[in-house]
């Protein structure tokens, strides 16, 4: 009993004798405050707690040993002034060559000027340049034996050309410009030709994923068929001058990899107004591999990128090189960011709890106490007549 006595002495919450508790002065200020402070405590626990459910996110960043093979590239690209028929998607490596056998499902989806559909998306495929120099203009087999108006050449396997394909193929062996096939009979009733008509009186939306291989590459969008001479790659853009093509374009959608929720792609909705004819608009892209791993153990891979854009004007007058179109060149990062999900600690939480509910209270005790002396010294001065 002598150690409870001497115990006592230690309380820090003293009790007020129940006899006592009715000199407990209860005011309006007091209860104003105590609502306050009790609305301020709700909400602040109520923020404590969501970020405590919410998981916290460990970031690295280290060399990266992964092997994986390929990288997927997903794009949703809307040129608003150039036709479908008159554009083409091609994809290269780090040494110029076309990614053979690359695996894709990319569509090209007619629209109007005003950007409305036209018909239903048809699935295009990624143009290979070396087709045209692998094949040759095969001789006719039958009886009759089309015009290749000039371009035959029995050194080179060109005879015949009974359609207009052929006709095109010649040309491009011989390295002749074509100005309008419909000076060609074989050409007269051909699709390609009907399609020049509208070649700028529709817009082009190009979507769609690809899987290419895991090195630095790049992939292009431009007028015209594409095709190789001599291991150089180029478009045909016959019989069109190049300042007619109004390269505006509008990126709905790039990213590399896998789109997992919360992660945000700085392209997306990207409008881009050609000022003139004939330009081209490079993108350099640096892919950064990055991994999530959440808090159940599962592991996610997909890609952030940077990416620096340049545009210019093509004049051939001032012989300068290259051609219209929309290019992206990526490189990917030798670095790797890993993103860990950790569930926050518990104690963390009681000790911020703790502080919210003491610290709001003890501050709102102190406004009150101020509140309820200040008025009662002014009440005093006005029962002496002091208060003026």
């Amino acid at each position: 009993m002598f150690v409870l006595d001497k115990l006592r002495y230690f309380d820090a919450y003293p009790k007020v004798l129940e006899d006592f508790d009715s000199f407990r002065v209860k005011t309006s200020g007091g209860a104003i405050v105590t609502i306050v402070s009790t609305i301020i405590m709700v909400l602040l626990f109520i923020s404590e707690l969501n970020d405590f459910l919410t998981p916290g996110v460990n970031e690295e960043l280290f060399v990266d040993t992964s092997k994986g093979s390929n990288l997927r590239i997903n794009l949703d690209i809307i040129i608003p002034r150039i036709s479908c028929d008159l554009l083409s998607l091609d994809a290269m490596d780090t040494t110029g060559e076309q990614h053979l056998h690359i695996e894709h499902n990319i569509f090209k989806r007619r629209l109007d000027l005003n950007g409305r559909p036209i018909e239903d998306p048809k699935k295009t495929d990624i143009m290979d340049p070396r087709k045209s120099t692998e094949k040759s203009v095969q001789n006719a087999t039958e009886d009759e034996c089309g015009d290749c108006y000039g371009a035959a050449d029995e050194s080179m396997g060109i005879i015949c050309c009974n359609t207009c394909e052929e006709i095109k193929e010649a040309y491009k062996l011989r390295k002749w410009a074509i100005r309008d096939p419909a000076e060609f009979k074989q050409c007269q009733n051909d699709r390609s030709v009907e399609a020049m008509k509208h070649a700028f009186t529709e817009g082009c939306q190009i979507y769609g994923k690809m899987e290419v291989n895991r090195v630095g590459g790049s992939f292009h969008i431009a007028p015209g068929e594409s095709f190789s001479i001599n291991h150089v790659h180029v478009h045909d853009v016959q019989p069109y001058s190049s300042s007619q093509f109004n390269l505006t374009h509008i990126i709905r959608h790039l990213s590399f990899g896998v789109n997992i929720p919360g992660k945000t792609n700085h392209m997306d909705n990207t409008t881009i107004i050609a000022t003139e004819g004939a330009m081209m608009f490079h993108y350099y892209i640096k892919i950064i591999p990055t991994t999530f791993v959440r808090q159940d153990g599962s592991t996610l891979s997909t890609n952030q990128f940077s990416v620096t854009r340049h545009s210019r004007h093509i004049s051939p007058m001032s012989g300068d090189s290259g051609m219209p179109g929309i290019f992206f060149n990526y490189e990917l990062s030798p670095l790797m960011v890993r993103y860990t999900e950790k569930a926050k600690s518990f104690g963390h939480f009681a000790t911020n709890l703790c502080a919210i509910i003491g610290g709001v209270f003890t501050v709102a005790g102190l406004i009150d106490t101020f509140l309820y002396h200040s008025i009662r010294a002014i009440e005093k001065k006005v029962e002496l007549g002091k208060f003026s």
